[in-house]
Parts: structure tokens; sequence; C-alpha cells
């Protein structure tokens, strides 16, 4: 019989070579990528919300975003909130804002495509852990690597998910995302070498729903088919970028940073030698 620590190596070598297959382009999310939250259909805010960076709305107007109570600036191209450290832009805005939300809107859906088209040879990642992600399955102990995970159910986010490692994470995911109640997505904040993990590297591309639970901390770039919810006290990292409405309940939404960049590896770097 094999031991745990024999079995545990295995597993890292297993990780090692999948990630050498798994280095991924990052999604370019082109005139998107301007907005922390950007949505077709309609932004709601259940006061008081906090969001750090520009939200936009279209081809729906600007009474789809409610909650906010908004200033019109003098120059009509966009408007302010107490909620918003950013601007507010909406379809019916004056200037050039419904020609760039055009092209904004053209380039999530374009973002959308990109992502849900991306292939992963490991059959590894396709339905890791039938969709329950934590333990044994991308939590602190086994995180997830960079590349492509492809599920074809709803995904559960049901104790905290863990990323490691520098580069491109694609969750692609035909049903609905659901992160359970005050669970956390983490970013491992050690670097061996080779980076750590970023917010702006991880794409979560969602054809249902997402639903971030109360107390809740996401991480990521949110591609979302339909709506998106953040409940009480929920947090992100990252940008929602939904093809319907994101509705936020108390809930924090930052734009992500980017990091430094890091030195080279050196040898002797545990680069890749982590679970799948």
């Amino acid at each position: 019989m094999f031991s745990s620590s024999a079995c545990r190596l295995a597993l890292l070598v297993s990780a090692a070579c999948n990630a050498m297959t798994s280095a991924e382009d990052t999604i370019n999310l082109g005139d998107a990528g301007n907005y922390a939250i950007l949505g077709k259909t309609g932004i709601s805010t259940v006061p008081s919300s906090a969001i750090t960076g520009d939200i936009a709305v279209s081809p729906i107007v600007d009474t789809a975003m409610t909650g906010f109570s908004f200033a019109m600036d003098p120059s009509t191209e966009f408007s302010t909130s107490s909620q918003i450290t950013g601007n507010a832009y909406a379809a019916n805005y004056g200037g050039t804002t419904p020609a760039d939300l055009t092209a904004a809107v053209s380039a999530m859906e374009a973002a959308y495509t990109d992502a849900a088209g991306r292939t992963m040879p490991s059959a590894d990642r396709i339905n890791y852990g039938e969709g329950f992600l934590g333990g044994n399955y991308g939590g602190p102990e086994f995180p997830l690597t960079p590349g492509v995970y492809t599920f074809g159910s709803d995904v559960y986010l049901n104790s905290d998910v863990q990323f490691s490692g520098d580069g491109v994470y694609i969750i692609q995911i035909t049903g609905n995302l659901k992160q359970a109640a005050n669970f956390d997505v983490i970013l491992d904040p050690v670097d061996d070498g080779d980076g750590p993990a970023q917010a702006n590297d991880i794409f979560w591309q969602v054809a249902g729903y997402v639903e971030v639970g109360t107390g809740a901390k996401m991480q990521g770039i949110i591609l979302a088919k339909t709506r998106a919810d953040f409940l009480t006290g929920s947090s992100l990292e990252g940008r929602v970028l939904t093809q319907t409405a994101c509705n936020l309940q108390s809930a924090k939404i930052t734009q992500p940073a980017v990091a430094a960049p890091t030195a080279a590896p050196t040898t002797g770097s545990r680069r890749g030698l982590r679970s799948i």
C-alpha cells in the first residue's frame, strides 16, 4: 500500500505535468476592462454598497441603475454617487458615452465568447471535484493552478478555494456559480519565484447566473451570461461583466490591482508542484 506521503507526491508530480500544458493567453477585455461593473440590463444596490471603479449600463438607460442617488456631471457624460469611487455611465448620457459603451459591450461579449471557447487537453480538469470546489479540489492544501477548468454543471464554492501561481485561470461553467456564505476565494500570497496569483488573471465564464453569498469574498473577472448577485456583506476584487444585470446588497466591488513584476524563477523553484 502507498503511504499518504507517496500519494501526495504523486498528485504533485501530476500537477507539475499539467502545469506544463496549461499556459493560457489572457482574455482580452478591450474597452470592457474600463469598468468595475458593466451590465446590459441594469445595476442595482441596496445601500450602502461600496464600488471602486466606474460602472455602466448599455444599451439600457440610466433609470436601470437603482439605489445610487446619482448627481449628473455638468458635461452630461457621467454621473456620480457617494457609493462609487469613480463614475457612472449610461447609454443615454451625452458626449461620446453612448459610442464608448457600445464598444465596451461588444468587447464584453467577445471576451465571454473567447473564454467559453478555450480548450484544455487534460481530462483531470473537466468537472473537477464534480463541480464542488474546495477541500481536496481547490482548497488551500490543494489549490488550483493556472489553466482551463471546464464544468458541464453548476459549480459550488462551499468552502474556501485557493488559486496558486502566476498565470491565467479560466473557469468555464455551463450552469450557475454559487459561493456559499462566509467562504473566501483566496489568492496564494506566497511568491515562490513565479509570482502570486492575481485577480485580474482569473476569469469566471458562467453561462447561468452568479451568486456570491452573505459575507463571502470572491476574486476575479466575472463574465456572466445572465445576472450576478452579491448578497449582504459580500465582496469582489475583480470586475462584473454581465450580459444582463448586477445586483448588490450592501456589497463591496473593487476593481483589481495590477501586481508589480516579479523576479525570474531561480533554480529549485517549485513552480507547478501543486495541485491541479
